[in-house]
């Protein structure tokens, strides 16, 4: 068979045509693997990305403007130096200037007459999390209707063009052709603070007020990346970790349900796949998520949580799958389990088709670089 592109090996697999090797990805990685990958500091990553952000924010539009450019092209050359079929060209993000520097790695934001937030960045973990601020009390069912109000209010104003995706279309512009591109703005959930879930059970139809909002605005959001060129949708949520679901399988039905088969269809009006993501075991709710609401594709397939390619293949034997290697596997596992999942992933979808292999949630800082290398080489020599 003739060399493919990467865009053509997506497609043809993911159409269940013949490929001439099984395409690769990952779903996004921290900055210390980038920047191992590109041998220099990469301006990629999640929290350390939205530490930048701050920062750039508080030196003025010139540096944010600056640190925008680096971000999409060092990850644009990640996934080149790569050589993989899919780019995921996600990165954190945090527009908020700050209104002190406390120090080199802590932001103070807002307002002390009112609220006021600091954030710590974290250079072992990456992480740029919530350190300090005013009381947050618990939300009230008044404060939910006020948010699925205001998520009514913003699904009816939202009116998407190709600029609200610089992202897709700089990677678009990148890469022309030569490999897929992952697209956004497609997800729906339901928060996962107690109030939110406790209204599950006392008042679905608010919340499911709340999913159909969001629906609406994914379905414009749909049509848009269709225009563009884009095909692979980042849809879902997490909902779920090892031990199941958040929420019982009649509260999905009765509050995602709805909003997840609107998305599903205008994902086919826009000649667009639907992923709907979320790692953890999904099982108690496959048949209906993957079943009944018309999702056309699963990414971040859990494998730690049970969730296995042949099994998923065996009880969808239509649906596009994205994964197979656990990103806690190379994150405490040794080279040699690294392989095996590997292989084992490699094996399933050429056999049976549909799926597309890959570190299947984000490669985290601590990664051993071994356990990266390996990733790559065995998915390059094996597939």
């Amino acid at each position: 068979m003739a060399e493919m592109t990467g865009k053509q090996r997506v497609r043809a697999q993911f159409n269940d045509r013949p490929v001439d090797r099984v395409p690769i990805y990952c779903a996004g990685m921290h900055g210390r693997i980038a920047s191992h990958i590109l041998g220099r500091e990469a301006y990629v990553g999640y929290g350390i990305m939205r530490w930048r952000e701050s920062r750039a924010l508080w030196e003025g539009e010139e540096a944010h403007a600056e640190l925008l450019e680096r971000m999409h092209r060092d990850t644009m050359e990640v996934y080149e130096t790569l050589g993989l079929d899919f780019v995921f060209p996600f990165n954190g993000r945090y527009p908020v200037k700050p209104t002190r520097i406390i120090d080199e790695r802590t932001f103070e934001y807002g307002d002390r007459d009112g609220t006021w937030w600091i954030m710590r960045f974290d250079p072992e973990t990456e992480l740029f999390q919530r350190v300090d601020g005013s009381r947050q009390p618990e939300p009230t069912i008044e404060d939910l209707e006020r948010a699925v109000e205001a998520m009514e209010r913003s699904a009816e104003e939202h009116s998407p063009t190709p600029d609200d995706f610089p992202a897709q279309q700089y990677a678009l512009d990148y890469f022309g052709d030569e490999k897929e591109i992952f697209g956004a703005g497609i997800c729906v959930y339901v928060p996962r603070e107690r109030a939110w879930l406790e209204a599950m059970a006392l008042r679905p139809e608010l919340v499911l007020r709340y999913t159909m909002a969001q629906a609406r605005i994914a379905c414009k959001n749909a049509a848009v990346m269709g225009e563009m060129g884009l095909w692979v949708i980042f849809g879902g949520g997490d909902f779920a970790g090892k031990n199941g679901p958040l929420y019982s399988p009649e509260s999905f039905k009765r509050c995602m349900s709805p909003a997840v088969r609107m998305i599903s269809r205008a994902c086919e009006e826009a000649g667009v796949l639907h992923m709907f993501a979320s790692d953890g075991d999904l099982w108690p709710v496959a048949d209906e998520l993957y079943g009944n609401c018309g999702v056309h594709g699963y990414h971040e397939i859990d494998r730690r949580a049970g969730m296995d390619l042949e099994k998923l293949r065996d009880r969808f034997p239509h649906l596009r799958l994205m994964g197979g290697i656990a990103s806690e596997t190379l994150h405490t596992g040794t080279p040699e389990d690294v392989r095996e999942e590997c292989l084992s992933a490699l094996e399933v979808a050429r056999r049976r088709g549909r799926i597309m292999v890959g570190a299947s949630n984000t490669v985290v800082a601590p990664t051993p670089f071994e356990n990266f290398d390996t990733m790559i080489e065995t998915l390059h020599e094996n597939r």
